[in-house]
């Protein structure tokens, strides 16, 4: 059973940068894929990055393109996503999940192919 737990959400005004941590525990980290969702009020959780077991395979939505990236640390089972020049349509509830992945390549991007999930952080942007 792999527990999640997010970090460094918060408020940060157009054009900004935060980093999301999740550190996980009580599975081999590297034996996840890993990915960052996201959700606003009223609408569905939507990937926006994920990153597989080794880290050699990254997947961005469009809308982020550019601006987020996602890395891991398998010392650290921590799973990061940098967040950069922050638009106010990026404002959402972030949360970080975690796939059994049985190759190291293996990539998921839909909310489905996850079993294991964080609490979630809040990140908001001023306009």
């Amino acid at each position: 059973q792999v527990q999640l737990v997010e970090s460094g959400g918060g408020l940060v005004e157009t054009g900004g940068s935060l980093r999301l941590s999740c550190t996980a525990s009580g599975g081999t980290f590297s034996s996840y894929a890993m990915g960052w969702f996201r959700q606003a009020p009223g609408t569905e959780r939507d990937v926006v990055a994920a990153i597989s077991r080794s880290g050699g395979r990254v997947y961005y939505a469009d809308s982020v393109k550019g601006r987020f990236t996602i890395s891991r640390d398998n010392a650290k089972n921590t799973v990061y996503l940098q967040m950069n020049s922050l638009k106010p349509e990026d404002a959402a509830a972030y949360y970080c999940a975690a796939a059994r992945a049985y190759t190291s390549g293996g990539v998921y991007t839909t909310a489905t192919g996850y079993g294991y999930w964080g609490q979630g952080t809040q990140v908001t942007v001023s306009s």
